[in-house]
């Protein structure tokens, strides 16, 4: 009698396991369905940094970022440009009111780690021509600060900003490469149209610039004499300028990127990763030029595209790539050997850890995450990188104790 009872207690354990097994199996498919966990970094907004700006400064559209050998993070915005007179910076209208609020920062603005603003200064000066709309800022090894731009001039089908500019860290003059208004298209030689963006290689000494707003291609220069070394155009074609038209995500692949060529990016391990932000593409290449591979992100993403800007994480072997989407409000998390996205985070919003048009990013010494916004998003944000474990495939904003 007992070795039976213990034979039917048995089986109904078999069979409780059985079914736990069940369901078990189950909810692991509820949540691959529902997006699940990846390892991955991990990321929590700091809501109070950088600290408020003295003298009632007020940022306009921020369009780059970068960290420096320091960690000290550097931002570029267009102030009074796309600051409205009468409701937000009434304190500069001329003649002036009793408004307190508020004035237009200068254009460059450093902080310190503890975002402290320790630096400022930019803006038009006599030896140089200041960019009708500057356009991304990199700050190099040898701490000079390089600037893009991407203003129209007169003629609605040409660029007045077609050069870049280079500075001390403290804003003295060094070097203008690009005759203002002198483009002649992707071929030319001497400067630029558009201007987006600019990396710097301290290994070869070379500038690699990503233009951008009406050229078509990446140019690489040398980073002492701003002379130009080569230049491409998509799967490293010749550049070519001909009007391809609206970005169709069922049409074959672009043969030439559109404008803009918003980001040119090189890892450790030699590879330039292009941002084609129209073709919702990121191009791959050697550093001379030869095409290694692309991945779509977002590839049904029309109007501005999903490709806006990337930086690396702080690792060696740089695992891990980010890429702004300022379309689709969200920095993706990318394994950078496989170009699989694992996660993002953010989400349209304006409460801190969402984005509204997320331009530009970069990363610190300890993996720290920066961001700019432009449009109306208007501000700098920083997520602390608190190491790799589980997340979800969408990380949401962030924020701290979720």
């Amino acid at each position: 009698m007992t070795h039976k009872r213990t034979l039917v207690i048995s089986a109904m354990f078999v069979t409780i396991l059985a079914a736990l097994s069940v369901a078990a199996r189950s909810l692991d498919n509820s949540v691959a369905q529902s997006g699940g966990t990846v390892q991955a970094p991990r990321f929590e907004v700091d809501p109070f940094w950088p600290k408020p700006m003295p003298n009632n400064w007020l940022l306009g559209s921020a369009i780059g970022v970068s960290v420096d050998s320091r960690d000290h993070v550097w931002i570029i915005h267009r102030g009074a440009a796309t600051l409205n007179a009468r409701t937000e910076m009434g304190a500069a209208t001329n003649p002036k009111t009793a408004d307190e609020c508020c004035v237009p920062a200068p254009p460059v603005l450093e902080f310190d780690p503890a975002g402290n603003l320790v630096g400022h200064w930019g803006g038009p000066a006599e030896g140089y021509v200041w960019p009708n709309s500057n356009h991304g800022i990199t700050v190099d090894h040898k701490n000079n600060v390089w600037i893009g731009s991407n203003g129209r001039g007169d003629d609605p089908k040409g660029y007045a900003d077609t050069h870049i500019l280079k500075f001390t860290a403290a804003g003295k003059f060094l070097m203008q490469i690009g005759r203002p208004g002198a483009s002649t298209g992707s071929n030319d030689n001497e400067s630029f149209k558009g201007p987006a963006k600019i990396f710097v290689d301290p290994k070869a000494n070379e500038v690699y610039v990503a233009d951008g707003y009406g050229n078509k291609r990446v140019a690489v220069i040398d980073a002492d004499t701003g002379k130009f070394k080569r230049f491409w155009g998509a799967y490293g074609n010749k550049p070519d300028d001909t009007n391809l038209g609206p970005y169709d995500p069922k049409a074959p692949p672009a043969q030439q990127f559109r404008s803009p060529v918003h980001c040119a990016e090189l890892s450790h391990d030699g590879l330039l990763y292009v941002c084609d932000r129209p073709n919702d593409r990121i191009q791959v290449f050697k550093p001379d030029g030869t095409f290694v591979k692309e991945v779509f992100i977002a590839k049904n993403t029309l109007g501005d595209g999903s490709v806006w800007d990337i930086a690396f994480s702080k690792d060696p072997a740089q695992r891990f790539m980010y890429l702004a989407d300022g379309k689709n409000e969200k920095v993706y998390i990318i394994q950078r050997d496989t170009m699989e996205i694992l996660t993002s985070f953010g989400g349209g919003g304006r409460q801190p850890g969402q984005f509204f048009a997320v331009h530009s990013i970069a990363t610190d010494s300890k993996g720290n995450i920066y961001t700019t916004e432009t449009y109306e998003g208007k501000r700098l944000q920083k997520f602390v990188f608190k190491g790799i474990g589980a997340v979800p495939r969408n990380q949401g904003p962030g924020w701290p104790g979720r």
